[in-house]
C-alpha cells in the first residue's frame, strides 16, 4: 500500500480542517482528490508530504510514518504544490541540476536530461524560469518533483491557470507517469478526473464523503433518472402543464425538455402516450447519466 491514512485529524483552534479521515491508495493508482475550496484537500496533502504535522491519527507512505520517519518519507515523495515555488532567476537546466544536488543523485547529469525529455522541456532548457509560460513552469515543477524517481507523486492543482492546450499536455504527461507510480492529485476540473483517474475521493468540510471508481460513484449516487426528450415543435403552455403533471420538467431550448423521475420505463411510456395524445412527433428520447459534476454538487452541498 503506497499511501495509508488512519483517522487523520488537523485542528486549527476550534476548527477541524481535516476531521478523522481514513483511506488507502495502492501502487499504480491515479486518484483524484476533489472538494470545494477550504474542504481540507491541501491540508491533507501537506500532512502527507511532512510539511505540517497531524493533530491526531497517522499517515504512512510506503509503510513509513510521516511523523516518525519524515526524512525517509520525503525521499519517497514527489510534491508539486498548488503555487509552484520556483527560482525564477535560474535557468531550467541549472535549476534541475540544483534540485538533483539536494537529493545527492550520483547520476545527476543523466537524470536531468531524462527529466527534460520526459516533460518536453528541450526547447526551453536554456531559458530562465522567469521567461517561461505558466504551462512550461508547471512542467519544470513536475520535473523537479520526479527527478529523484519517487514512487509516490502528490500534485495539488497541477493544471491550475493553464490554457486548454496546456491542460491536455500536462494531463497526458501525468497519465504517462501514473503507469509506473502512485499519483494523488487534487483538481476542480471534472473532465480531468474522468480522463486520468482510476478512483475518486471527495472531501467536504474535512470529511471524506465519497470514495470509489467514477462508474461506481455514478451508480451509487444516481437516484434520479434524467430523461431528455425532443418534440417536432415547442409545447404550448397547456401541453407543458400537462407534461408537468407527470413530474419535474425543465425546458432546455426550442422543443427540447428535461424530465426528472425515478422509473425510466414508466417515464418513457408517459412521454410516448403524451406525444400520441397531442399529435406530436418524438424526434429524440434519451437518458442522461449523472455526471461526476452532479455527484460532486450533491455530496458537497
Amino acid at each position: 500500500m503506497s499511501i495509508r491514512v488512519e483517522n487523520l485529524v488537523k485542528t486549527y483552534g476550534k476548527q477541524n480542517a481535516v476531521n478523522n479521515i481514513s483511506f488507502n491508495i495502492s501502487s499504480g493508482e491515479i486518484v483524484g482528490f476533489l472538494g470545494p475550496n477550504g474542504a481540507g484537500k491541501t491540508t491533507t496533502m501537506k500532512m502527507l508530504t511532512c510539511f505540517i504535522p497531524p493533530s491526531s491519527g497517522r499517515a504512512f507512505i510506503n509503510d513509513m510514518d510521516v511523523e516518525l520517519q519524515a526524512i525517509e518519507v520525503r525521499k519517497q515523495i514527489g510534491y508539486l504544490p498548488e503555487h509552484n515555488p520556483l527560482y525564477t532567476d535560474m535557468y531550467v537546466k541549472e535549476y534541475l541540476q540544483f534540485i538533483a544536488s539536494i537529493y545527492k543523485l550520483s547520476n545527476s547529469t543523466k537524470r536531468v536530461a531524462e527529466m527534460i525529455e520526459l516533460t518536453g522541456l528541450q526547447v526551453e532548457q536554456k531559458k530562465k524560469i522567469g521567461q517561461l509560460s505558466k504551462g512550461y513552469r508547471q512542467r519544470v515543477g513536475l520535473a523537479q518533483a520526479m527527478i529523484h524517481n519517487p514512487s509516490v507523486l502528490i500534485l495539488d492543482e497541477p493544471t491550475s491557470g493553464l490554457d486548454p492546450n496546456q491542460i491536455v499536455e500536462i494531463r497526458n504527461l501525468i497519465t504517462t507517469i501514473g503507469k509506473e507510480k502512485t499519483v494523488l492529485l487534487s483538481t476542480h476540473i471534472m473532465q480531468e478526473v474522468e480522463a486520468m483517474c482510476s478512483r475518486v475521493m471527495i472531501i467536504n468540510k474535512g470529511q471524506i464523503v465519497a470514495n470509489g471508481k467514477p462508474e461506481e460513484l455514478k451508480q451509487q449516487f444516481s437516484s434520479d433518472i434524467i430523461l431528455m426528450v425532443k418534440f417536432n415543435q415547442a409545447l404550448s403552455d397547456a401541453q407543458l402543464k400537462e407534461l408537468r403533471g407527470f413530474g419535474e420538467v425543465k425546458p432546455i431550448a426550442g422543443a427540447e425538455y428535461q424530465l426528472v423521475g425515478k422509473d425510466e420505463e414508466a417515464m418513457k411510456a408517459l412521454v410516448f402516450n403524451f406525444a400520441v395524445k397531442n399529435q406530436l412527433m418524438l424526434s429524440e428520447m434519451k437518458v442522461n447519466e449523472n455526471s461526476l459534476e452532479d455527484i460532486f454538487k450533491n455530496v458537497t452541498r
